[in-house]
């Protein structure tokens, strides 16, 4: 069991507030116990609790007190709220469904004692009792199992956004849902509408050295704590750009309150009918604008240490085309590459690699497309697009961010769309740069998107095999169409013959054996 975290003289508003918090820590598979005398608040808590998971503050959640168990879908995964008050037996709790609501969502326990040893160990239990006014309670928060570092995250969160002016009841805690990382996120709104982002992004444990004696992400250059993401949000808003403002920064614990950007998502507002061109436009606009202001090798940052920005470099872009060897040509074909066929993939890629890296150097934001970039109408341009999730960024040829959002993986961009916003950027380029090579650029554009949607393919699958995540199998058809685009620039016939041989377009199309 973990220690006690002891929360006393609460209101009921600040059990919503503690609701929230604790929705945000839950996981599929979840437990949480509600203990306490009768009155002490426990449907009132879960209650809260169901909301902040369904997002929805007028949701009716009745109590079960008659009938024992009661269901609810949200977004994140399907809660099951139990009252076992009126529980004769204790083994009625395995007829209630105790164990199928777990392998769908959560369960959400009043009285658990009455289910005796028949619930699983390894819980979250919060016990409320009485401040000894009428109003007031005391909240006991303990776990058992995988939860107790969850519940210690809590805390720390908890105590971050205090110190930070963004604690206790005035302020509304919500889950936002995140990217395919491990970081999570929460929308945190004042009474009178000032709105932060939660970053939680603890720095995470190396993986298994893959490659001389190195996990993938040191050899992909992915960032391992909070520390780039501040001081590049820093540097790019200081140069005219909107990245979030920084609030507030613990960088040991990986903990940032950040400017909320708004909803204006490029996805969303092309789902509102936006026009794409003109979105995409003003990404575009925005790459060419960042081209004058190429970064310095090392960012500053509040503490007096510096942010060193890696070089996209010849191991950066092979680990990431050999994710199509490991984990898609696996899951499309059964039996792994050939050694030829992986001999011959490597060396056709070194040699563009060669050609791409001989070139000047800018930023490479590396995450530039539609879920990252939100409309901010309200600004003028460049400032009118907000940048997100750039925590990754390299220096390398500023094809790959055009590249990018003109091939976003999301969502389908028209290849006229493309074709035009390409000309733009490479016009307005010359036009600004009179040494600008536009048959070597429009080179990188093409082997860039070509390297990245290889890789995203291998992303992709390995997503759904390793993480279970099988939605981003839909976008799979998208991403070949992307990369034909590409192999068909001259500079990449040998890479389009590989492909051809090994991956040929009737296979592109079968379903992944996952």
């Amino acid at each position: 069991m973990s220690k006690p975290y002891v929360f006393p003289n609460l209101t009921e508003a600040d059990l919503n507030r503690l609701a929230e918090e604790i929705a945000f820590a839950l996981l599929l598979g979840d437990v949480v116990a509600l203990e306490g005398d009768l009155g002490a608040g426990k449907t009132t808590f879960a209650r809260a609790l169901i909301r902040a998971l369904s997002g929805g503050t007028e949701l009716e959640v009745p109590s079960p007190t008659f009938t024992l168990v009661q269901s609810y879908q949200t977004q994140r995964f399907d809660v099951a709220h139990f009252d076992l008050y009126r529980l004769t037996d204790p083994e009625e709790v395995t007829e209630l469904g105790l164990d199928p609501a777990l392998q769908r969502g959560i369960a959400v326990i009043e009285w658990p004692s009455r289910a005796a040893d028949l619930l699983p160990r390894e819980r979250i239990t919060l016990t409320l009792s009485d401040d000894g006014a009428a109003d007031l309670r005391t909240a006991t928060l303990e776990a058992e199992g995988p939860a107790v570092a969850r519940i210690a995250r809590l805390a720390a969160i908890r105590a971050f956004t205090a110190a930070n002016g963004w604690g206790g009841a005035e302020s509304r805690f919500s889950y936002l849902q995140g990217d395919a990382s491990a970081r999570r996120y929460a929308r945190l709104v004042k009474p009178d509408g000032q709105r932060a982002i939660l970053m939680d992004s603890p720095r995470q444990p190396d993986g298994p050295a893959i490659r001389d004696g190195l996990p993938y992400s040191r050899i992909a250059h992915l960032a391992e704590d909070v520390r780039p993401f501040v001081a590049i949000a820093d540097t790019l808003r200081s140069s005219g750009f909107s990245t979030p403002q920084i609030y507030g920064q613990d960088l040991a614990s990986g903990l940032l309150l950040i400017e909320d950007l708004g909803d204006a998502v490029f996805g969303a507002e092309l789902a509102r009918g936006t026009d794409q061109l003109a979105l995409w436009t003003r990404a575009t606009d925005t790459l060419v604008a960042l081209r004058q202001h190429r970064p310095a090798a090392q960012l500053p940052l509040a503490d007096g240490s510096h942010h060193t920005l890696p070089l996209l470099d010849h191991g950066t872009l092979q680990i990431e085309t050999e994710l199509l060897l490991d984990w898609y040509w696996p899951a499309l074909l059964g039996p792994p590459a050939s050694a030829d066929a992986r001999h011959s993939f490597l060396a056709l890629w070194n040699d563009a690699f060669s050609r791409l890296l001989d070139g000047p150097k800018g930023w490479v934001l590396r995450d530039y497309h539609s879920p990252n970039l939100i409309a901010l109408d309200d600004r003028v341009p460049p400032r009118d697009v907000g940048i997100i999730d750039f925590q990754d960024a390299l220096l390398g040829p500023e094809a790959y961010d055009l590249v990018s959002v003109l091939q976003d993986a999301r969502l389908d961009v028209p290849v006229e769309i493309e074709t035009q916003l390409l000309n733009r950027y490479t016009a307005d380029v010359a036009r600004a740069e009179p040494g600008f090579d536009d048959a070597q650029f429009r080179f990188a554009y093409a082997a860039l998107g070509a390297e990245r949607n290889t890789k995203i393919l291998g992303i992709f699958a390995r997503l759904a095999m390793r993480d279970g995540k099988r939605q981003y199998l839909a976008h799979i058809p998208r991403i070949w169409g992307y990369l034909a685009r590409d192999l068909e620039h001259p500079g990449l016939s040998a890479l389009k013959a590989w492909y051809d041989t090994h991956l040929p377009p009737a296979l592109r199309g079968k379903a992944l054996s996952i």
